[in-house]
């Protein structure tokens, strides 16, 4: 009988999987109660549900929910933006802005995702060559 925290996934016949390269992808929540003051750093994926106020740098994708606000600029390869921003946000590959996004400041970016709803107050800039240097690292 498998645990409940077991990592072996498996196929119908019982042979365990191989593991997605984004299941190895260190995932980390600043909750909805949460304040963080200063900057964050990571390289892996960071879903945002409280308050950050400083820069935010995360090397595979920001998640910032609906009520959550960050006041700083963003540096990422994906961000999903569906609370508010008051500072830039540079992804290296795309950025959504859902319904309920509201972005105070400029984007850059390659790609750019916006859904009806999202409100922008700054320039959306999408230029592959300024993007590679979205997180501080160079474009592959």
């Amino acid at each position: 009988m498998m645990g409940i925290f077991s990592n072996a996934a498996r196929d119908e016949q019982g042979n365990e999987l191989k593991r997605r390269r984004t299941d190895q992808i260190p995932f980390s929540i600043i909750a909805s109660d949460m304040t963080v003051v200063g900057d964050l750093e990571t390289e892996g994926v960071v879903r945002i549900e409280g308050r950050v106020k400083g820069t935010v740098r995360v090397g595979s994708q920001i998640l910032v929910t609906q009520g959550a606000v960050i006041e700083g600029d963003l540096h990422t390869q994906e961000a999903v933006i569906a609370g508010q921003v008051k500072g830039a946000i540079h992804a290296a590959d795309r950025v959504e802005l859902q319904a309920t996004a509201v972005v105070s400041g400029d984007i850059l970016t390659v790609r750019i995702a916006i859904v009806e709803g999202a409100k922008v107050t700054g320039e959306v800039k999408m230029d592959p060559a300024l993007a590679g240097d979205a997180t501080g690292k160079a474009a592959r």
